[in-house]
């Protein structure tokens, strides 16, 4: 595991941060700091002119290979540019599925015709992508997928039929990546396949999901015969659950890095506020803010550890299955933490519609994190099943 950089890499270190300091102002003074976990709904317009704006300084897909647009970034260098781009605090990325889960997979799995065709739009920040996975019956329980694609042999296009749920930024999205069943006698993870839809169709209807914060960036969508071309399924049929499995061994990379710059972020305004209001001369918070700057530098060492031995397919290294529990934990953590520094008065607000603190959104998104995603509970299965080896637990 490397926890140092070289010369050349404090280089790029500069490089990063200057460009960031001359470029993330003016116009897009206002988008700094914005568009993280419960602020996803802001200033969607201006951040995505900010993606764009990114492409034209070379600043969007750094790891992907120079061949599909990307600097090839070392981890090193990506960890960088992530490290720097938080402390700028930059906006929160509208394109971050399409670069950091699509693209990777696409790479590692696409055929040459769907990286040419998909991967350049993703590059100059054109055209977003959202995730169809869970759904009312397979969310921590991903292979239990009832959405079905069925190929039309006179038309020859698929047609997808079926609900996902959850699905982030479905209503500002161009296409969505989907796990349907291309066979409908198959059971679990076989029988899959992973499929490229476009969502300004017909066939695609999306519905917002009201969340505790009076905000939509979750949305249910819903595939009524939904038209997707011979060509945009990845990988062959039956083959959707190795995709699937390498798109997540993407989600648990280099993406974590600036999901940790953003903890950073908050954990740096709670340590403000404590001081201001004077809740940092409380010995017990004191020793919980300690606390989570600790856990939150065990997070990115732990990362470090997992980038240093990744792989191009995405698989999982055993390290890597602890990730999202711990993250989630610490998180939601954080979020009461939050609360008890802003004090009791917090947790009062008049009638609604309610004007919601940036603490306070942060907070009531943190309740969500150890669901999403994998259950707290289904994330200590696959430690325990996947990683140790442990007997497998006992299904009805």
């Amino acid at each position: 595991m490397k926890l140092r950089f070289s010369a050349q890499d404090e280089q790029f270190r500069a490089e990063v941060a200057t460009w960031l300091e001359q470029n993330l102002g003016g116009e897009f003074e206002e988008i700094r700091g914005r568009g993280g976990p419960g602020d996803e709904h802001m200033l969607v317009e201006e951040r995505k002119a900010w993606e764009r704006k990114l492409h034209q300084g070379g600043w969007t897909c750094i790891g992907w290979p120079a061949e599909y647009g990307g600097r090839n970034a070392t981890i090193e260098q990506q960890v960088i540019f992530n490290e720097e781009y938080a402390r700028a605090r930059g906006p929160g990325r509208m394109g971050h599925i399409g670069e950091t889960l699509l693209g990777p997979t696409l790479i590692a799995f696409g055929s040459e015709g769907q990286k040419q065709r998909f991967l350049p739009p993703i590059l100059r920040g054109e055209e977003l992508w959202c995730q169809g996975y869970s759904e009312p019956s397979a969310g921590s329980d991903l292979a239990n997928v009832k959405t079905r694609a069925r190929f039309d042999e006179e038309a020859g296009r698929w047609l997808i039929t079926g609900q996902k749920v959850w699905t982030s930024l479905a209503h500002e999205s161009h296409y969505c990546f989907v796990i349907a069943r291309v066979d409908p006698q198959s059971v679990g993870h076989r029988g899959l396949g992973f499929f490229l839809i476009a969502m300004n169709q017909p066939g695609v209807t999306v519905r917002p999901i009201e969340q505790l914060t009076g905000t939509c960036e979750f949305n249910e969508v819903f595939f009524d015969d939904a038209v997707c071309g011979p060509d945009d399924i990845v990988g062959a049929p039956g083959d959707g659950w190795k995709v699937a499995m390498g798109l997540l061994g993407f989600e648990r990379g280099v993406s974590t890095l600036g999901q940790q710059m953003l903890f950073n972020n908050e954990l740096d305004e709670i340590i403000r506020i404590a001081r201001s209001n004077g809740a940092a001369r409380d010995p017990v918070i004191r020793q919980r803010i300690a606390d989570a700057h600790v856990g939150l530098r065990i997070m990115r060492f732990n990362s470090m550890r997992m980038l240093s031995g990744g792989t191009s397919d995405g698989s999982l290294q055993k390290e890597a299955m602890i990730y999202k529990l711990y993250w989630s934990t610490w998180h939601r953590n954080l979020g009461k933490l939050a609360m008890d520094v802003l004090g009791p008065e917090s947790e009062i607000l008049d009638s609604g519609p309610y004007g919601l603190s940036r603490m306070q959104s942060m907070y009531l998104f943190t309740r969500s994190d150890t669901i999403y995603g994998g259950t707290n509970q289904i994330q200590r299965n696959i430690i325990a099943e996947r990683a140790l080896g442990m007997p497998r637990e006992p299904r009805g």
